[in-house]
């Protein structure tokens, strides 16, 4: 994990003030038993942040709780014996709120992967915030051949169709070794319904920069 990135948002989460450039350490609307520390913009928030690094940084795509995380959250927690007992992979985890959901449950063991290194510091500070053990790690698993755990959870990893062409042959994979897949989308364009079906349907509230509706219908999936 990058100590820098980490130092950097605890620097950010302790400072005092607000405004739409600030995080803030909230219940995550669907799933209330999770607190997150999200940016109340993160459009603006990224856009202060660049300006004072004086550099291009990532996405900010863990300072949002994006649908289809909530969706999978809400299902482990609704379903603890889907993750309790369990190895659990939270893959491109963003804030961390699957992992820690699935640890909530009583998984045994939980790592919440992402290729941000901001992503990985969120997922540290978000799973202390909840009081859970949650193992962050950073790096692209996308073309290993083993999945080290019992289920993989991935919320919202099909947003475009570059990525969802890298995902979705691990998917299929993980699912062939015998490890449990679930996936959490809104269906962006990029679903391939020959290849995954349909396992809970929830609304939930939208959260995440530039959507046209307060809430999307989700669907947790798995492969066939």
């Amino acid at each position: 994990m990058s100590t820098a990135a980490l130092t950097e948002l605890e620097r950010e989460i302790d400072a005092p003030g607000d405004g739409l450039d600030r995080l803030r350490l909230v219940p995550t609307p669907f799933v209330p038993e999770v607190r997150l520390h999200l940016a109340e913009d993160a459009i603006v928030w990224w856009a202060r942040m660049e300006a004072a690094a004086g550099r291009t940084l990532p996405p900010p795509f863990w300072a949002s709780a994006w649908a289809g995380g909530q969706a999978l959250a809400r299902h482990l927690l609704d379903h603890p014996h889907l993750a309790a007992g369990r190895r659990v992979l939270d893959l491109a985890a963003g804030s961390g709120l699957v992992a820690i959901a699935a640890a909530l449950t009583g998984a045994t063991q939980v790592v919440a992967n992402d290729v941000d290194p901001y992503a990985v510091a969120a997922v540290t500070v978000n799973a202390r915030a909840n009081r859970v053990r949650v193992q962050a790690r950073h790096g692209d698993l996308l073309d290993d051949d083993a999945t080290p755990a019992d289920l993989l959870v991935a919320g919202d990893v099909l947003y475009d169709r570059e990525l969802a062409d890298r995902v979705l042959p691990y998917l299929r994979r993980a699912a062939a070794s015998g490890t449990q897949v679930l996936v959490g989308d809104p269906d962006r364009g990029h679903l391939p319904w020959d290849v995954l079906e349909v396992v809970a349907s929830y609304p939930v509230p939208t959260t995440e920069p530039s959507v046209d509706s307060p809430v999307r219908r989700v669907q947790v999936l798995r492969p066939r």
